[in-house]
């Protein structure tokens, strides 16, 4: 968003400086200035903002339609930064040696206390962040996705703007039969923060739940699993105003177009099952 012009440097430093062949690096300003960044980094400037996974998705089509020039895509928040110089290498590693490896899933710590908040582990067994796993989601901010998925299943919804657009790509991809490792040795420090920072957290949160249930799921566990999280909402009491705001933004996901509707195969729901969290959680 060109406001962190400090954060985005250390980022692009510690990018830099990464173990192996050179990593390219495109920084996409989405509906901002793009700040001044070192030689040999190339720049896109939206004149408005996309929201995340619109500035994405533009970011994939610099390395050629769906990113095919290159094998696989990093995608950093512009204020973390790459805790350690071998993760680039990790990655290579992690996918040469899996072939059905889609997606890389980094653990997200950080900087002054070394702690990962629960929400930044992708799996419902969270406790230890420490343990890499397979998972059936990842987290947007600090991940490696390999090209040949987004060739297959298509990229990031741009309508979501902001919330769950990584849970849809994922589960795409599993549906098309990629797998996703969380890796706890794959590091971004990232400062702590609450994700109800943003003024739209509730109301796109409730929204493209339901969007992600109604592009996704088969039929009969749409109700199901949107009337899981309504519980789980419920019981986390949250305030009168965002209340009211998740549940506009639940409506809103009934009555807008969630884009095209592709339910996954029974076998992926039983797949997702035994990898610890079935669709409806």
């Amino acid at each position: 968003m060109g406001n962190r012009p400090e954060e985005l440097r250390a980022l692009l430093d510690s990018v830099a400086k990464q173990d192996g062949d050179r990593v390219e690096v495109v920084v996409v300003g989405n509906g901002s200035p793009v700040p001044d960044v070192p030689e040999g980094v190339r720049t896109i400037e939206l004149p408005e903002n996309l929201g995340i996974p619109g500035g994405r998705n533009v970011g994939i089509e610099a390395f050629g339609p769906g990113g095919r020039d290159v094998d696989v895509l990093l995608f950093l928040d512009d204020d973390g930064l790459l805790a350690r110089t071998d993760t680039a290498e990790l990655c290579r590693r992690a996918f040469t040696a899996d072939a059905k490896l889609g997606i890389v899933s980094f653990r997200i710590a950080d900087p002054d206390t070394g702690l990962t908040q629960r929400r930044h582990v992708p799996r419902l067994r969270a406790s230890d962040p420490m343990r890499s796993s397979r998972v059936t989601t990842f987290l947007g901010g600090a991940n490696a996705v390999r090209t040949q998925v987004f060739a297959e299943v298509g990229g990031l919804p741009d309508a979501f703007f902001y919330a769950h657009e990584e849970t849809d790509l994922a589960w795409r991809a599993l549906d098309a039969g990629w797998l996703i490792d969380y890796r706890s040795d794959m590091v971004l420090y990232h400062p702590t923060t609450a994700p109800s920072r943003h003024a739209v957290y509730h109301r796109m949160v409730a929204r493209n739940r339901v969007w992600l249930a109604r592009r996704n799921l088969p039929a009969p566990l749409v109700p199901v699993y949107l009337g899981v999280w309504l519980l789980l909402t419920l019981a986390r009491r949250p305030s009168g105003p965002a209340l009211k705001a998740w549940f506009g933004g639940f409506k809103e996901g009934w009555s807008t177009p969630c884009g095209p509707r592709r339910p996954m195969k029974w076998r992926t729901v039983w797949r997702l099952t035994r990898l610890g969290r079935p669709p409806v959680i």
